[in-house]
């Protein structure tokens, strides 16, 4: 059975790279994907170094083709509040068969979510590391207590202060 594509936005990327989770990431047992545009223009705060070490580490940067181009195109023309990136990342996941998109913004999730694609944020990569054993519940919940505290971390308050109950109760 082929291993599952996970299609990535930057903002789940930028967010593990906060808590140096990137490495343990890439370690799942999923094919990494990220539109070609995306890495090089979205991830303006990794170092090349750091890039390189997400392409070595098994993320490949694809390019896109024409018709997915235009797709993503149609698809910021139809909801003005997604970033062209965004566009590019829904038309490379959405391209995939049984694919899962992996976003924190809420507009490309619930555009997601209409057109039954799986998508997930960083809470359920949290979940995955813990699961194949890649992160121990304290570090998680390390992890957890940072995004707290970082105003530049999106999640949902109630959805944090649970999963910080659940690891607290795993450790």
């Amino acid at each position: 059975m082929p291993m599952r594509i996970v299609v990535s936005e930057s903002s789940c990327l930028i967010d593990l790279r906060k808590v140096s989770m990137l490495e343990s990431l890439l370690r799942l047992p999923y094919e990494f994907l990220i539109p070609n545009t995306l890495f090089e223009e979205e991830l303006l705060t990794f170092t090349p170094a750091q890039k390189k070490a997400l392409i070595r580490g098994g993320l490949k940067a694809v390019d896109l083709p024409g018709e997915r181009v235009l797709r993503a195109q149609a698809i910021v023309r139809e909801l003005p509040r997604l970033s062209v990136h965004d566009g590019f990342a829904f038309a490379l996941a959405e391209s995939h068969h049984d694919c899962i998109l992996l976003s924190g913004d809420d507009g490309l999730r619930t555009l997601a979510a209409k057109h039954a694609l799986e998508v997930h944020g960083v809470l359920w990569v949290l979940d995955q590391l813990h699961a194949n054993r890649f992160a121990t519940a304290a570090s998680i919940l390390s992890v957890l207590e940072v995004f707290v505290e970082d105003a530049t971390v999106h999640l949902p308050r109630r959805e944090l202060a649970a999963y910080i109950k659940r690891y607290e109760s795993l450790k």
